[in-house]
């Protein structure tokens, strides 16, 4: 006879069979934390995952690195821009974890009430662990979701449809029909509301709103309901104790507002109810999800769009302290090929640190090209900066593995990296997280100059000289002086913008790209209209093939730019350009990285927009690596094409700034200090010629093929017969006879005798 114990023992495993049998049936699933966390992490999309082994990057534990470790292991209040609003009492939302972006795992507590509150009878659940995990952006603010995915009771009209209500989407500059900043109702009821379609099960965490993005108008959503459903007809409440929650919206426009849902809700759908608005606007709101999609390998939609990546590389968010790490550990495994240098000092006393990558680190090497990468200009736009980063890594792994490629480009390029141009922006960013810092926190220095635009206008004093008539000489079209009044201790000039420019003007670098973000784009000189009526015209350089070639050769290896099928990030389409903009014709700039690194000296700069999300959230950036890994690549291999050589004299030695023309093209360069240069140009025959002050001028044809790799075409030249007759005669200690000062002496000496 079996045991009375056994047989109830029995009853119930049957029971829990019977009842996993039903929840499959409803297509809900119930799984254990730890198994969440192993699937959802193999596909490289989500934040939260069991411990891995030490990655090759990891930065080694130091004592000082002590604080930092008991902070990710400690709880912390959440965070945004601003102090958020208390919930109304009775009302108050359970957060006690970090805001989602912060490179640590959420844990929290909710009440039992709350959990059975949650919970009925249509099919939605309430997700059982007991240590609660944070979930990442579903990707309203990425464009993951679609815009078929969106959905509104009503819309005030298209340009404000249930497309346009994701966190911090922009504005057109008209505000028009097609293009403005917020999903906004068509009535102001309580009946109003914006939804998602996750497409699968999906295990809803929190909610982020925003207000409406206008120059003129002040509306948002100062409180709301939010609401769940498996099949958007039966719709579930989120519950506080009997009543339904009523989460705490918006006080203004900008600012992002994160609540995190009193339980997690396992549902298809996810419906946000405004309650209340401002008093003198309207129901307009954008948003962001945050949920993690379950388990589900029949999923064609999910499978379809997995990204995954093969490079072992530190996937992570670094603070300044953990960036100075990583370009240690990159130096410590690769120091016959890396160096770290810093270029200067932030307003905050932080080191602009860069990282040298040639396979003879600390010289200039006669011949071979000097390349940059520049990131951060904005602190907040970080992705730029997590990509030189992850390219640090890249390189030296790649170059130890003999990968040919990499190899050739290390022998034959001399590449600095600067991942952050403004520290102090990005730190305060970094206090935000990825999701609570909104579209400006951390874009200016800490004097509040936007570097993007703090370089000297060159532009006006080119464009000057030349609309000048009756001019008394030729104008200089390349390396134009810097004007006096920018040099003076007065000027408004961030510190970090003065350390760029001496950098440049040391360095002869031929080709260089500054990383920024908010939009999908590579944005080539001029940036600055020639108009001064006009804000948006397109205005080409004198080397606007060449510049379009260099654009274009980023922008068609990335993965999105030249998707027609993409969805615009903001307000502008690109594709007509496939990826490419002129600076100017997009919106006009004064005193840009570019348009002063053409004029000033014989670097080819372009800006290269990488994301539509400025701050991605961790999990994010395996895919936009890949996104961008080849194009950062083949960029960087561009410094190779066109002509490159060496000015001699007749003893072979080099001639330092000589000018190198090429016919048909209004703009030159100069040799280095060593006479060398080198000359982007695109396939073609040219006619080229080397002059320098004292020598004879040389000309000769140059072509430049299809192949990857610059023509060798150098000139020897000889000096004129008064710099012959100069150097002799200082060579014997005399001075050259100056004819014209030989002739007024003559005459003084006439009018003497005559007097």
């Amino acid at each position: 006879m079996a045991h009375p114990g056994a047989a109830s023992r029995a009853l119930a495993l049957a029971l829990v069979a019977v009842a996993l049998a039903g929840v499959r049936a409803q297509g809900a699933a119930f799984e254990e934390p730890d198994y969440y966390g192993q699937e959802l992490w193999r596909p490289g999309r989500y934040n939260e995952h069991p411990e891995r082994e030490p990655e090759l990057f990891s930065p080694p534990l130091h004592e000082d690195l002590g604080v930092e470790k008991q902070e990710q292991q400690e709880p912390r209040p959440p965070k945004k821009a601003a102090k958020p609003k208390k919930a109304p009492k009775g009302e108050k939302v359970v957060a006690e974890t970090p805001p989602p972006g912060k490179n640590s795992n959420r844990k929290g507590r909710r009440s039992k009430s709350l959990e059975k509150a949650a919970r009925d009878d249509s099919g939605i659940h309430v997700a059982q662990e007991d240590v609660r995990e944070s979930c990442p952006p579903l990707g309203l603010e990425t464009l993951k979701i679609t815009d078929f995915q969106l959905h509104a009771s009503t819309a005030k009209r298209y340009g404000l449809g249930a497309h346009r209500g994701r966190l911090n989407i922009q504005a057109g500059i008209n505000e028009n029909d097609f293009y403005d900043g917020a999903w906004c109702a068509g009535r102001n009821d309580l009946h109003q509301w914006i939804e998602v379609d996750a497409r699968r099960l999906t295990r809803f965490t929190g909610v982020i709103t925003q207000g409406r993005n206008s120059l003129w108008l002040s509306d948002w959503v100062t409180s709301y309901k939010v609401m769940v459903s498996n099949d958007s007809h039966t719709w579930v409440t989120v519950k506080n104790g009997s009543g339904d929650m009523i989460f705490e919206g918006n006080s203004e426009k900008e600012i992002p507002v994160l609540n995190e849902l009193p339980v997690s809700m396992v549902a298809r759908y996810i419906r946000i109810n405004p309650q209340s608005w401002f008093d003198n606007g309207n129901i307009c709101m954008r948003m962001e999800i945050l949920g993690c999609p379950l388990p589900d390998p029949n999923n064609y939609y999910h499978r379809r769009n997995e990204m995954t990546t093969t490079d072992d590389l530190d996937f992570k968010h670094h603070n300044y302290k953990e960036m100075r790490q990583l370009m240690k550990v990159v130096n410590e495994m690769c120091p016959n090929i890396t160096r770290i240098y810093n270029i200067g000092k932030s307003q905050q006393g932080l080191k602009l640190y860069a990282v040298e990558i040639s396979d003879h680190p600390g010289e200039h090497e006669v011949g071979e090209p000097e390349f940059h990468y520049i990131a951060g200009a904005h602190g907040n736009e970080v992705l730029g900066r997590e990509l030189l980063l992850l390219l640090l890594q890249f390189l030296c792994q790649e170059y130890l593995a003999q990968n040919t490629r990499i190899v050739r480009l290390v022998e034959e390029t001399r590449i600095h990296i600067l991942p952050s141009l403004n520290p102090d922006g990005y730190e305060k960013a970094y206090e935000g997280g990825s999701e609570l810092g909104g579209w400006s926190l951390g874009r200016w220095t800490h004097d509040g100059i936007d570097i993007n635009n703090n370089f000297p206008d060159l532009n006006t004093l080119l464009w000057e000289a030349e609309d000048r008539q009756n001019a008394p000489r030729k104008v200089p079209n390349h390396y134009i002086a810097i004007p006096d009044w920018y040099l003076s201790e007065n000027a408004t000039v961030a510190m970090e913008t003065r350390a760029v420019i001496a950098w440049m003007e040391k360095i002869p670098f031929v080709l260089g790209g500054n990383l920024q973000g908010g939009e999908l784009v590579v944005a080539y000189p001029y940036d600055m209209v020639r108009s001064l009526w006009k804000t948006q015209e397109h205005t080409p350089t004198p080397d606007d093939h060449v510049f379009r070639w260099l654009a274009y050769s980023y922008a068609s290896t990335h993965r999105l730019m030249t998707d027609a099928r993409r969805r615009v990030c903001h307000t502008e389409d690109f594709q007509k350009e496939d990826g490419t903009v002129n600076g100017a014709s997009w919106h006009t700039v004064a005193g840009s990285l570019n348009d002063f690194s053409y004029l000033h000296t014989n670097c080819f700069e372009l800006s290269i927009y990488v994301g539509c999300d400025k701050y991605p959230h961790e999990s994010e950036l395996p895919e936009e690596w890949e996104n961008n890994r080849e194009s950062l690549i083949v960029f960087m291999e561009q410094v190779h094409r066109g002509i490159k050589g060496i000015v001699r004299d007749l003893l072979g030695k080099g001639i330092p700034n000589a000018i190198i023309s090429v016919e048909g093209v209004n703009h030159d360069i100069r040799t280095a200090s060593d006479g060398d240069y080198w000359r982007l140009l695109n396939p073609g025959e040219y006619v080229v010629t080397a002059k320098a002050q004292g020598f004879i001028t040389s000309t000769k044809n140059c072509m430049v093929g299809y192949d990857m790799g610059a023509t060798r075409c150098d000139f020897t030249l000889s000096k004129t017969n008064l710099a012959r007759i100069r150097e002799i005669m200082e060579t014997f200690g005399k001075q050259p006879v100056s004819l014209p000062a030989r002739r007024l002496k003559l005459r003084g000496r006439k009018r003497r005798q005559r007097g």
